[in-house]
């Protein structure tokens, strides 16, 4: 049984860290709202632009506490957890966030405050908001980069299959995106769309957008399978006992496409991750007060920001390593799905 899923068998020794790493990430995109210690658009109105929150388990006389605790003042406020949490006891609760109680993970006895990645301008707690705009972020890559390929694996498989002028056509429409400047042809795309939509409707239609113009490498990469697929004595034989092109198609040439749509998709899904966190960044993505990657990193543009509140670029940081991360991936599946050189 072992001998007959060799492929399968590769993938188990993939990097383990940066497979959990990338796994960590996503599961904790899903669950922000457990979290997350606070909602992404409340604002704590004393606390602009605070540094993160410091949590100890010494106090000021040198003495332990088992259970740690921030600062208020003078004040030990103790940390707690498994905390279901009433938005009524928020002392400026914002309107449609939080309505109901929820549970969350940790949270400070009041009037204690935890930012453990700082707070922004509106004093949003930062740990929070990346979280959530993770998710968008983070989601927004992977759908897209699963319609890319699937779309664009699925016209390169027809295109070399059947050929012809339905290979003429698809191939040329295929050298026509990828001379385009993907990154402008996005911007100007997006930018004919309407901007004051739901958070939603944005999401999807960044999804997309970002999809539609990604598919050409993939079709490219399709076709090269399909056409060698095509040369196949198995193909052949179909053909001869009468069996359709359709199901030809689907039974013996999108199978050994498989490993070149994964290999395509732990490219490209890092590069979508990065053209939405550019439309956000850009004001073109989800609005606020929703946060993405990119939002939170338009903070930047502004000189003080950049100078005076170091932890505002934390979230570029975890942008980066989820980038390495799909990379790291992206090699190791070149290296161990790649049939063997002659």
């Amino acid at each position: 049984m072992r001998a007959k899923f060799p492929k399968f068998q590769r993938l188990l020794r993939l990097p383990r860290l940066a497979f959990l790493f990338l796994g960590a990430v996503y599961l904790a995109a899903l669950g922000a709202t457990f979290l997350a210690p606070y909602g992404y658009a409340e604002q704590h109105r004393r606390h602009p632009l605070t540094p993160p929150t410091g949590v100890h388990f010494f106090d000021a006389e040198g003495r332990f506490h088992l259970r740690p605790f921030v600062y208020h003042g003078e004040e030990r406020c103790a940390l707690r957890f498994f905390v279901r949490r009433d938005p009524g006891a928020d002392p400026w609760p914002e309107e449609g966030i939080q309505q109901k109680p929820r549970w969350h993970l940790f949270q400070v006895d009041p009037p204690g405050v935890i930012f453990l990645l700082g707070t922004d301008e509106l004093g949003r707690d930062q740990f929070s908001r990346l979280l959530f705009g993770a998710r968008i972020s983070l989601f927004s890559g992977l759908l897209a980069g699963v319609l890319a390929v699937a779309l664009g694996t699925l016209l390169g498989a027809v295109a070399g299959f059947f050929g012809g002028w339905v290979d003429e056509v698809l191939m040329r429409l295929v050298e026509l995106a990828l001379a385009l400047p993907w990154l402008y042809l996005l911007l100007t795309v997006r930018a004919f769309l309407p901007l004051h939509i739901e958070p939603t409707q944005s999401f999807i239609l960044v999804v997309a957008v970002i999809a539609l113009i990604g598919w050409a490498t993939p079709a490219r990469l399709g076709r090269g399978v399909a056409l060698a697929v095509r040369r196949q004595d198995m193909v052949q034989a179909a053909e001869a006992l009468g069996v359709r092109p359709a199901g030809i198609l689907l039974r013996c040439v999108l199978p050994q496409t498989a490993s070149v749509a994964l290999t395509q998709l732990s490219l490209l899904i890092p590069q979508f991750i990065l053209a939405e966190v550019t439309l956000s960044f850009l004001g073109l993505g989800v609005g606020e007060p929703v946060p993405s990657l990119g939002s939170m990193l338009a903070a930047l543009q502004n000189y003080h920001v950049l100078t005076s509140a170091w932890w505002m670029g934390l979230p570029a940081i975890a942008l980066g390593m989820v980038v390495l991360s799909y990379h790291r991936l992206a090699n190791v599946l070149q290296e161990r799905l790649s049939p063997p050189s002659a």
